[in-house]
């Protein structure tokens, strides 16, 4: 299937591991000219290099503090200014910590807000007007399975990223008349360094083995395992594409079946 994606133009924040890195590398092996973000300039640059020996793609990495509304503005017009336009927004951005209500104060409530809710929202106002005046473009906002079914311990987590699909959801019925689509996707347990810092935070709680914990978790997924980045990344490359044309407004799950409801 042709993607339609050759020649587009994407930002992916968050992008030096992980999910982001495997979203990016996922869009540059489709030919897409990728701007990529992190605050930590020595793996931004080896994440760079990784895109460009594996695909022969356009990378420009810049960097980029998400929770910095100038530097978000600064990375938007670097993009710009080397690459024209923007087609593509991928949102994302490392999760806020683990913990109990009590656990946490005002100022740990506003740096979440920051990080996770804020940030998509400046890189969405940032990249809109291009993507209007050109009529065309892709806003993914990377959020959790919590927007579905909340988990213990993530009630930073839990909370932030559902505004996220509130804004979202709205957002998707403003900015549809100019061929702009706007979607979730809600990974579950992928294999990933923030998902390993996780569950070793709950081995050394529980005082137990972390090969437990994960034991514990694939217990409750269908598939039996974990997540590949790759998996998630396939999803996004889609929804970023032409053939994902008429999907709008939609939170989508990619979790192995962990998640138990219908809906």
């Amino acid at each position: 299937m042709d993607l339609g994606l050759s020649g587009k133009v994407a930002i992916v924040s968050a992008a030096s591991k992980g999910l982001g890195k495997a979203v990016a590398l996922g869009l540059a092996r489709e030919g897409v000219r990728v701007a990529i973000c992190s605050r930590d300039e020595k793996n931004l640059s080896a994440a760079a290099e990784e895109l460009r020996s594996q695909t022969g793609a356009e990378v420009l990495p810049v960097v980029c503090d998400v929770t910095d509304p100038g530097q978000i503005r600064e990375m938007v017009r670097r993009t710009v200014d080397r690459f024209g336009t923007v087609h593509i927004l991928f949102n994302n951005a490392g999760g806020p910590p683990a913990g109990r209500f009590d656990d946490f104060a005002d100022p740990d409530w506003e740096a979440a807000f920051r990080l996770n809710f804020m940030s998509a929202l400046r890189f969405t106002r940032e990249v809109l007007p291009y993507m209007r005046a050109q009529r065309w473009g892709r806003i993914i906002n990377n959020t959790s399975i919590t927007v579905k079914q909340p988990l213990d311990l993530l009630i930073l987590s839990n909370s932030i990223r559902t505004a996220v699909v509130g804004m979202a959801k709205t957002l998707a019925d403003e900015v549809a008349p100019f061929n702009i689509t706007v979607n979730n996707v809600c990974p579950g347990r992928i294999s990933t360094e923030r998902v390993r810092e996780l569950d070793e935070a709950r081995a050394r709680r529980e005082n137990r083995p972390v090969e437990e914990v994960v034991r514990e978790w694939e217990k409750t997924i269908p598939m039996g395992r974990y997540g590949r980045p790759e998996e998630f990344a396939n999803l996004v490359v889609f929804l970023a594409s032409e053939a994902a044309s008429y999907i709008t407004g939609a939170t989508i799950l990619i979790d192995g079946g962990m998640y138990r409801g219908l809906y």
